[in-house]
């Protein structure tokens, strides 16, 4: 009996083991028992958010599109609307419902007075004409940028420009002291201008000396003494007042086309600042033949802390009649 007992526990203490193994094997046993037979391939990304995201591209997309379909449209809105009849009779408005206002030169001077005024800016700051050129000449050819000197009937620098004049003759050379030139001279003076030793403001000279002047082109570009610009010939006290007291004028060697040059000061009288706008203009138009169009394609008349007025160019301009007359005086 005794040994019967043994074996009955014995019994039910492996039984009680194997059922904490089957639990313990239940709980580990992964749920897919073939999983380990399948190759699942990896996903790095999901599938469906993935699929989410493509109808937002397109809406994004066609949003962008849109707004910028309306942003046309309403540029094209602005474009189509009628100007209004007349002149703003506000000093505020909208420039797009108006042409832009074109003013006679005296009506111009006028505003730019009266702006200085009411902006309390410098009644003694410069005025500046700033011309758009046509340099065409014909077919496949354009005018180079010029420059040129100028006597204005009003000037308004006190400052007398230094004058260097090239000439051989020991006269010539006393003539042009006498009469003001800063330098005079020969080879010294070539010389000297090359190695920076001085630095006059204008160069005039005599036709025999010119061949000796070669070394100096590259060096005085614009300013290198050309017939056109008056700085060649024979009367030096003539050429000595045109330079010490003009007024140089030259178009912008990058944008071509442009020429800009203070005219006046603010606080000259309005007939000197337009008579000093008339020879400047006068000038301008020399450059070019009339018989090719108007020269100034646009002028704007501003000074040092004003916007630019819009000028009426055509009183100013010079007619082609008499062009034609002063070539037949001419030949």
């Amino acid at each position: 009996m005794v040994n019967m007992a043994a074996a009955v526990r014995s019994l039910g203490r492996v039984l009680i083991h194997q059922r904490h193994s089957l639990s313990k094997m239940a709980y580990q046993t992964p749920l897919y028992p073939c999983s380990a037979c399948v190759q699942v391939p990896n996903r790095h990304f999901a599938a469906a958010a993935a699929a989410a995201r493509k109808p937002d591209k397109k809406t994004k997309k066609g949003v962008k599109e849109k707004a910028s379909n309306e942003k046309q449209d309403e540029i094209e809105k602005i474009k189509s609307y009628p100007f209004m009849e007349g002149e703003p009779e506000d000093d505020v408005y909208l420039k797009r419902l108006y042409p832009r206002q074109i003013y006679d030169v005296e009506k111009a001077i006028h505003l730019l007075k009266k702006f200085q005024i009411l902006d309390y800016t410098n009644p003694k700051q410069g005025v500046y004409l700033d011309l758009t050129l046509d340099m065409a000449l014909g077919k496949k050819k354009k005018l180079e940028p010029f420059a040129s000197v100028l006597s204005l009937p009003y000037p308004f620098v006190s400052e007398i420009n230094k004058v260097a004049v090239f000439t051989w003759n020991a006269s010539e050379i006393k003539i042009a002291e006498e009469n003001g030139a800063a330098f005079a001279g020969g080879a010294d003076l070539i010389q000297k201008i090359l190695d920076d030793e001085i630095k006059p403001d204008f160069y005039v000279a005599v036709p025999e000396i010119m061949p000796e002047l070669n070394p100096l082109k590259k060096k005085l570009k614009k300013r290198f003494p050309k017939l056109t610009r008056n700085s060649i010939g024979r009367d030096i006290p003539k050429m000595l007042e045109l330079f010490k007291t003009g007024h140089e004028i030259k178009v912008d060697e990058e944008r071509e086309n442009f020429l800009k040059t203070k005219i006046a000061t603010l606080d000259m009288s309005t007939d000197q600042i337009a008579a000093n706008l008339q020879t400047v203009v006068s000038e301008v138009c020399r450059h070019r033949p009339l018989n090719l169009g108007p020269f100034v394609v646009r002028a704007f008349l501003r000074s040092s802390t004003s916007e630019g007025l819009l000028l009426k160019m055509e009183p100013l301009l010079p007619k082609e009649v008499e062009t034609k007359e002063s070539n037949r005086e001419a030949v």
